[in-house]
């Protein structure tokens, strides 16, 4: 390595003179199995899942968002013993990787799990790390990092189905600081995430509330005199959209904001991942829709009747359908809440062999209902105030987001610098 009094260069680039470039076989714990890949698929196969005991981490478990360190629910279970016999456990400071699927997906068990311990799965990688070197938090947002999950992806081993191993995890880099520099890093990041993580439970809240007062003023006190009409009677505009083609690079990467069904989670939509051009719009079936429009996705389960709402004038995809309330009639609010207290009969509806999907006329000639328009001013009074605190808590959720994003590799390189 080339170095001077402040930095040196190593293999993934400069870094500060006291910082330590290794790979992941340098850091795991001293103990035995310190790094293990989970067992053979027939020794957990559904044949052994019991209806409570040990959980069993899987891909359903893990994210390719920094911000989710475990998702602890959807487990399947086994019996003590035959956990045991497996010997693929994971507790607390423990890494969790996802080695065959969707590669690139990393988790974390920070202590405040609904268990104590889990067993990992036939499709994961478990590493513990050696703490005297390492901080186990600090190591997650290592990993879980654009950067390394990247890197995760790139080396890939699978032909049909995406892979890595344990010799591709061991080789890969990381950087590690002092302790003390790393302790300070991570209470920087995982202040940014506990922020976020708050603004979301303050969302799930406000959207429970809104949920419960239009099941009791819609659904619990319904009225007879109440007009039946179908979701078409309460808007000015329903349609899908579409897909410019992507053999024509001039259609992407504009600045119009184009939407595929998995960016669609019952939340507000303020940047697509995608964007066309002006060109991709004019030369396909995609169109523009105004602020404020809800867009409910149509096509494939487990995504139909997920719902969002636009910020912005933008664009989707065939898979999804907007929904522009009649403001004369009824709010986008009440549409929203419509839409999601009806999603059980609306996945019923779908058909489809390959897929269930629903399409447009279905959409159109859902059944509804017409409050009068007193009741429904008196809704949206009550409603609106909640919207508008959730759509401020999305913008702050964003903004603390990409804060974090920016930070992190500034902060793992050394550019950035910290003290504990």
């Amino acid at each position: 390595m080339m170095e001077n009094r402040d930095w040196k260069e190593t293999d993934f680039g400069r870094i500060p003179f006291n910082w330590e470039y290794l790979t992941l076989d340098d850091i795991k714990s001293d103990v035995k199995r310190s790094l293990i890949s989970g067992p053979f698929g027939s020794n957990i196969s559904a044949k052994f899942f019991k209806p409570s005991g040990i959980p069993v981490i899987r891909g359903n478990n893990l994210s390719l968002d920094l911000s989710i360190k475990f998702k602890d629910d959807g487990f399947v279970f086994i019996d003590e013993n035959k956990a045991n016999e497996l010997n693929t456990w994971a507790k607390k400071g423990d890494v969790i990787f996802t080695a065959v699927g969707t590669i690139g997906q990393v988790g974390y068990l920070d202590g405040n799990e609904r268990f104590e311990k889990y067993i990992i799965s036939n499709k994961q990688i478990r590493l513990s790390v050696n703490e005297n070197l390492i901080l186990p938090l600090y190591s997650y947002y290592w990993f879980a990092s654009d950067l390394l999950k990247d890197m995760i992806i790139q080396r890939n081993t699978g032909s049909s189905v995406p892979l890595i191993n344990l010799t591709v995890l061991k080789s890969l880099p990381v950087i590690v600081p002092p302790l003390p520099e790393q302790k300070a890093i991570a209470s920087v990041l995982s202040g940014l995430d506990d922020k976020i993580d708050l603004l979301h439970q303050q969302n799930q809240t406000l959207e429970t509330l809104a949920e419960t007062l239009f099941r009791q003023w819609f659904i619990e006190e319904v009225k007879e005199d109440w007009e039946d009409c179908t979701i078409e009677d309460l808007c000015i505009k329903i349609n899908s959209g579409g897909t410019p083609s992507t053999k024509i690079d001039s259609y992407y990467n504009g600045d119009i904001n184009w939407y595929s069904t998995k960016e669609l989670n019952d939340n507000y939509l303020f940047s697509s991942n995608s964007k066309i051009t002006q060109e991709g719009l004019d030369n396909s079936s995609a169109k523009i829709f105004p602020a404020g429009t809800v867009v409910i996705a149509i096509y494939a389960a487990p995504t139909v009747g997920r719902l969002g709402i636009l910020t912005e004038d933008s664009a989707f995809n065939q898979a999804a359908c907007g929904l522009v309330a009649n403001d004369k009639i009824c709010s986008k609010e009440f549409l929203y809440l419509y839409l999601k207290n009806q999603r059980v009969e609306l996945n019923l509806m779908a058909s489809g062999s390959a897929q269930q999907n629903l399409n447009v006329g279905k959409i159109k000639s859902y059944p509804c209902f017409v409050p009068d328009s007193i009741i429904m001013e008196k809704f949206k009074f009550q409603v609106e105030p909640l919207f508008s605190k959730i759509l401020d808590n999305s913008k702050q959720i964003q903004t603390l987001t990409q804060l974090r994003d920016t930070l992190l590799p500034k902060l793992m390189s050394g550019e950035v610098r910290v003290k504990n």
